[in-house]
């Protein structure tokens, strides 16, 4: 069985365990108290904080929790489909913000699930729901119109796993959308940004409304990172999202209407039919 971690009243150490994708370990944030991070094969994967689920440690998650809060109207119950499981950061989030929404979590590695689920519990009486399986079976096989808030954030290594990032996935997406429903996903990429320049016209091929959140140093091509598209049949509240993710420790921008365009002028919308075809990243230090 696998060692329990250490809780209050004890030191905390960390614990490892060998899961489908990989070596999982979770260590202790030493800056909080009952918080965790999650490090698959050394990557940095989820922050959880047990004792406050409403603190988020990762910028880009933070993002993503920004665009839940003002999207939708304070402390509603949402249906949210989470594509990619981790440690469950923001099923957690949305469960402690939103008492009674219910979700819905695609996690294709159930060795990973059942390892932080034995080491950090989800919280009692939340409607969280975990399906083994790939992320976009569990996304072709789910109601039409049966969610608000869908929510991308799969990786295999250090890049999202071609099949996800397909103008015909993001259809799917709108499929399970209820209309005025939000899709989130996260890209990670660096310069020249083929893969995100890619996401943006592909998601703008599908969505009405879109925009692109950031950190200005990624943007202006000083480093790898962490972005988050947004997309809806309906106008997105990126006014209020610009003084939101202006606010946070790590400030970053909001590109929308012709700005975001302009960003994605050029690039292919990406379908099944193309195969993966942008090379590796070289790096994994977001």
């Amino acid at each position: 069985m696998t060692e329990k971690l250490a809780r209050r009243g004890e030191e905390r150490r960390a614990v490892h365990q060998q899961v489908g994708s990989g070596r999982a370990e979770l260590v202790p944030d030493l800056s909080r108290t009952d918080s965790w991070l999650l490090f698959l094969d050394g990557i940095p994967q989820s922050q959880v904080d047990l004792d406050d689920p409403g603190y988020l440690e990762f910028e880009y998650v933070r993002r993503i929790g920004h665009l839940a809060d003002l999207a939708f109207p304070a402390a509603e119950p949402l249906r949210a489909l989470h594509l990619g499981g981790g440690a469950m950061t923001l099923p957690r989030y949305i469960a402690h913000t939103r008492p009674g929404s219910r979700q819905l979590v695609a996690e294709y590695d159930a060795e990973l699930t059942e390892f932080v689920r034995h080491q950090l519990p989800l919280p009692a009486g939340r409607r969280i729901r975990v399906r083994a399986g790939d992320a976009r079976d569990v996304l072709e096989s789910v109601p039409a119109g049966g969610y608000d808030l869908v929510i991308s954030d799969v990786f295999a290594g250090a890049q999202t796993p071609f099949h996800l990032t397909t103008a015909e996935c993001a259809r799917l997406v709108a499929r399970a959308l209820r209309p005025g429903g939000v899709y989130a996903v996260n890209v990670a990429d660096g310069p020249p940004f083929e893969r995100v320049r890619g996401a943006a016209a592909t998601v703008r091929s599908v969505f009405g409304e879109t925009c692109m959140i950031a950190e200005a140093g990624v943007l202006r091509a000083r480093r790898l990172g962490n972005l988050v598209l947004a997309a809806s049949d309906r106008p997105l509240p990126c006014d209020q999202l610009r003084r939101a993710v202006a606010a946070d420790p790590f400030p970053a921008r909001v590109l929308d209407g012709a700005e975001l365009a302009r960003f994605a002028s050029g690039a292919p919308v990406v379908t099944d039919a193309a195969g993966p075809a942008t090379p590796p990243l070289q790096s994994t230090n977001w």
